[in-house]
């Protein structure tokens, strides 16, 4: 499988996966001579129409839902973003004379359901984000508490993109349908690797991204449970039934629809495959690197099996990944969205944690190209790194 190029070792699957052959495969006839516009009444659009109704209905099997109940989107922000604002104003509009709607949400959500929630809030919305534990998790009793007559959406991450919490959904999502509450979750981070089953999980709304699963960048989906009020925030044109304006990206919604198929046909295997290399990982890195701490769940069968998360005691962590990418192997402080931020990780200190530890983690991320010689390779390079970042920070002392 080429990589970002021959020499490179790539650790930062939870930002991008590697697009798959076969789903490069199947959209080079809409990147080329399949050109129609969907909306169009002639064959060569009505090709492209059909084409996107397929990705629809492969989507649909992944999630177990109607096809009818799938918007394709540019991605997951923009799903997240939809959710949030289209459920909460739904009810803002219809009951203006009642209590501003209030919004549920965590405190480690990725920043496009934190930071809409934020805006949310300054729109004259209620919110709540409720807390998490030391490891990253949400407690079910948490979110039952925070609820309010006027709470008229609960929104809690599958899994934390960087400490891989896995959440306790479906018992929030019962939680949810006791009061009566829609409840999305944003699954960015799970398909390929957990069930995403929409009923199993309780939830009426969805969010996935197709470049996290091997698919195209800037394209993703967002389930809607038939039924669950919501107000379409795209204007514009007729396109997804009227529900999001805009011309179709028939490409990448047909290398979507591709994408989620073969992540549920392998996911079984896969995700045992992940566990075992970023196992090794874990084994080699805490056997030769001292004072390095783990992030996240201990339990690793609550974890993403492609996660590992680590603080590395005297180091800066964006120090490191310099050091690192200089040797060819590419990993991550945190979200790949927030790149650049001099801040520390929300979701390290959300969990308690000081922002020094929170300034000296690193997050890798393993994925199906990844082989115990590679494993090897950034364990010696990770140690080495360490060793000379720590005499040279000991020196200036």
């Amino acid at each position: 499988m080429p990589l970002i190029n021959d020499d490179t070792i790539y650790l930062d699957n939870a930002a991008t996966t590697p697009l798959h052959p076969a789903v490069l495969e199947a959209m080079m006839p809409y990147l080329a001579q399949e050109y129609g516009n969907p909306s169009s009444i002639y064959r060569a659009g009505q090709d492209g129409k059909s084409a996107i109704e397929q990705a629809r209905r492969q989507a649909a099997a992944a999630l177990g839902c109607h096809p009818s109940e799938i918007i394709f989107t540019s991605g997951a922000t923009e799903s997240d973003n939809l959710a949030l604002s289209g459920v909460l104003w739904y009810h803002r509009l219809k009951y203006p004379d009642q209590q501003a709607p209030h919004l549920i949400v965590s405190a480690i959500e990725h920043h496009a359901v934190l930071h809409t929630a934020q805006f949310l809030e300054r729109q004259g919305f209620g919110l709540t984000i409720v807390p998490v534990d030391g490891e990253g998790f949400v407690d079910p009793e948490a979110v039952r508490a925070a609820i309010r007559p006027e709470t008229r959406l609960i929104s809690i991450m599958l899994a934390n993109n960087e400490v891989g919490a896995i959440q306790p959904i479906a018992e929030i999502g019962v939680i949810a349908r006791e009061a009566g509450i829609p409840f999305h979750t944003d699954a960015v981070q799970a398909a390929g690797t957990l069930p995403i089953r929409v009923d199993d999980l309780k939830v009426d709304l969805l969010s996935l991204s197709a470049h996290k699963f091997r698919g195209p960048k800037g394209v993703g989906l967002l389930y809607v449970r038939k039924g669950t009020a919501i107000e379409w925030m795209q204007l514009g044109g007729g396109q997804e039934g009227g529900r999001r304006g805009g011309t179709e990206n028939v490409a990448g919604i047909v290398g979507l629809g591709t994408a989620i198929e073969l992540a549920e046909q392998q996911r079984a295997a896969h995700a045992a495959a992940l566990s075992e290399i970023r196992d090794e990982l874990w084994a080699g890195l805490r056997t030769t690197i001292e004072d390095i701490e783990l992030n996240g769940p201990a339990d690793f069968s609550r974890r993403l099996p492609n996660n590992l998360n680590v603080a590395i005691r005297g180091v800066q962590g964006e120090t490191v990944l310099l050091a690192l990418d200089m040797i060819g192997i590419a990993a991550s402080a945190g979200s790949a969205c927030t790149t650049g931020n001099s801040e520390p990780s929300h979701v390290l200190l959300a969990m308690g944690q000081s922002e020094e530890r929170a300034r000296s983690s690193i997050r890798f991320s393993v994925g199906d190209s990844t082989t115990s010689e590679q494993i090897e390779e950034v364990v010696d390079g990770l140690q080495e790194i360490v060793e000379r970042s720590r005499k040279i920070a000991a020196a200036r002392r």
